[in-house]
């Protein structure tokens, strides 16, 4: 209180519009300016919108975010490009080898390179340069046909399973075991070896057929674990089907984790074709593959007189596998946030 003969101060009102004018907060003299810390806050990092105000950067959804990661990732980058390459060889093989791959000259056998064949010569006289350009296509198409196979089967098996629970989820977790017990290179030769027909669709579907329960394992994970959100329970207090439920709730929220064993599995999958072939069970011969050409390759002999029959087709497997498993990797890191 002041004293009754100390002069007091006019009170004064601010003016509208002015600042405020400094006030001291705590007992410490620490002073702050209100009005421009408001206006700090309200500008953000000065940024502007259409409409005059501070702009918001808009969110972005899984994929939005994970293609983002991927562009600024050299390993995506660079094992995209070599699979790009595979598979315009693979459609177009006669872009860059123009070469017949089944014309073959005995006088020629395990010839070395010379121009307009810079691989050499086979066994039987065949350009290698060629066999390895359209061997590309045997190759890549079962690998991606199997992918795909094998992701369409578990991942139906597999969703349903966990989502539904119940026996159908015991039968297939039961069922699952069974084919783990099942070594799938010793399953595809006693399958293959009872099969007649030559192609790469028997291939391709022993392949399918033993590799699933990985997938649907995986699938099963992924569909318990998105059912269990809120939204999924709250589009079923509203009356949305199964089917509503299971493709426009579960299915983008747990399709990530089977696109990425997928896609890393798809490499696994032409290195079987390979392994199959070169045991003599899998893709035969006039059919051009790589591991047609490297079982062909494989007598010691041969190799070391010309080790380019061998080489190259390895060679190009080796590269493929890794892209494909590159590929993969670079898509897990991106898709699972736990790894950024």
């Amino acid at each position: 209180m002041p004293e009754p003969n100390e002069p007091q101060e006019p009170h004064t009102y601010p003016t509208p519009g002015a600042p405020e004018p400094r006030r001291a907060i705590g007992g410490a003299g620490v002073s702050a300016d209100l009005a421009y810390a408001e206006g700090e806050t309200l500008e953000g990092d000065g940024r502007r919108g259409p409409d005059g105000g501070p702009e918001q950067e808009a969110a972005r959804s899984l994929w939005s975010d994970a293609w983002h990661d991927l562009r600024r990732r050299p390993v995506f980058i660079v094992s995209g490009l070599v699979i790009l390459f595979l598979v315009v060889i693979s459609v177009w093989p006669q872009l860059i080898a123009t070469g017949d791959p089944l014309e073959c000259r005995i006088s020629r056998s395990l010839g070395g390179a010379e121009p307009g064949h810079w691989f050499g010569f086979d066994t039987q006289g065949c350009d290698v340069y060629t066999r390895t350009v359209y061997g590309a296509r045997a190759s890549v198409t079962v690998g991606v046909c199997a992918t795909l196979g094998v992701a369409l089967l578990g991942a139906l098996f597999g969703g349903l399973a966990g989502y539904f629970g119940g026996a159908a989820d015991t039968l297939l977790s039961r069922l699952t075991d069974i084919f783990f017990g099942i070594p799938i290179i010793l399953g595809a030769l006693v399958f293959l070896a009872m099969i007649t027909v030559d192609g790469i669709w028997p291939v391709v579907g022993v392949i399918t057929a033993l590799a699933w329960p990985q997938i649907a394992r995986i699938a099963r994970g992924a569909v318990i674990t998105a059912k269990q959100n809120d939204y999924v329970h709250a589009a079923q207090a509203l009356g949305a089907g199964h089917t509503r439920i299971l493709l426009r709730h579960i299915t983008p929220n747990a399709v990530a984790p089977v696109i990425v064993v997928a896609t890393i599995a798809l490499g696994t999958y032409i290195a079987l074709e390979a392994t199959l072939s070169f045991l003599g069970v899998g893709l035969r011969p006039p059919t051009v593959s790589w591991g047609v050409d490297i079982s062909n390759a494989s007598d010691g002999m041969q190799f070391r007189n010309a080790p380019h029959i061998l080489l190259y087709p390895a060679a190009a497997l080796s590269l493929t596998v890794l892209a494909f498993i590159m590929l993969g990797d670079a898509v897990r890191d991106a898709l699972d946030p736990k790894l950024r």
